[in-house]
């Protein structure tokens, strides 16, 4: 996968395939990745897809504005490039690192033999990927009709049960930048930064320096459905 920079949350159903599962066939290498590099840049066709082995892994694009979105965090256990190699087609998408990760690289041509003799692997590969489809569904819709503190609660909310798996503190802890958690949004630092300030004036999270920390749950979860 020489085109790669080094080599190339979900909540499913039953039939998707879970982080314990095991693939049909062997990996083909494994990588271990910085926290900031890119893994794989979007418009570039390799035929192999990888697995979070640890750590986190974001997927990124540009908006016609120029800001960055973060389209998801994909925590341990979850693909990417799977859907691609499934149709040959390029990614539209940037991979990169949103912490010091680890990823295992399948061929896309094992994947592609697995689904056409085994109908049952082949749904649980379309199921994850319908069941991210609904997420970022649910999630363009919710930010279309929500204000930014609204928007910021949820993600909050979202990221800390993310992160907060590998977390010391658990899912009351995020560690994000500033720069990601607007891009998440997606909205300018700036402006996330005068609603974290609010947040933290009303005791609702605290932290600094990379670190979030929720303290009272119930209160930013009501921020969340659009209290203020």
């Amino acid at each position: 996968m020489d085109g790669l920079i080094h080599t190339l949350d979900y909540g499913t159903a039953d039939t998707a395939i879970s982080e314990v599962d095991e693939l049909p066939f062997p990996r083909s290498s494994a990588r271990s990745f910085r926290r900031g590099e890119v893994i794989a840049r979007a418009g570039f066709l390799a035929d192999m897809f990888a697995r979070v082995e640890r750590g986190f892994v974001s997927a990124r694009t540009t908006l016609a504005d120029g800001r960055e979105f973060i389209v998801e965090i994909v925590p341990k256990g979850g693909f990417i490039g799977e859907v691609e190699v499934l149709h040959r087609e390029a990614s539209n998408l940037e991979y990169q690192a949103s912490s010091d990760c680890e990823l295992h690289f399948f061929e896309g041509r094992l994947l592609r033999k697995a689904c056409a003799s085994d109908p049952n692997f082949q749904a649980k590969v379309f199921s994850r990927a319908l069941t991210r489809v609904a997420e970022l569904e649910l999630r363009i819709v919710s930010n279309a009709a929500s204000s930014l503190q609204s928007r910021l609660a949820s993600a909050l909310l979202r990221l800390c049960a993310v992160y907060g798996s590998e977390a010391p503190s658990g899912p009351d802890e995020l560690t994000i930048s500033q720069h990601d958690l607007a891009a998440t949004l997606p909205a300018s630092r700036e402006k996330v930064n005068q609603c974290l300030r609010r947040l933290r004036e009303n005791r609702i999270i605290d932290g600094a320096q990379g670190k979030i920390y929720i303290l009272n749950r119930s209160a930013l979860e009501a921020y969340a459905e659009g209290g203020s």
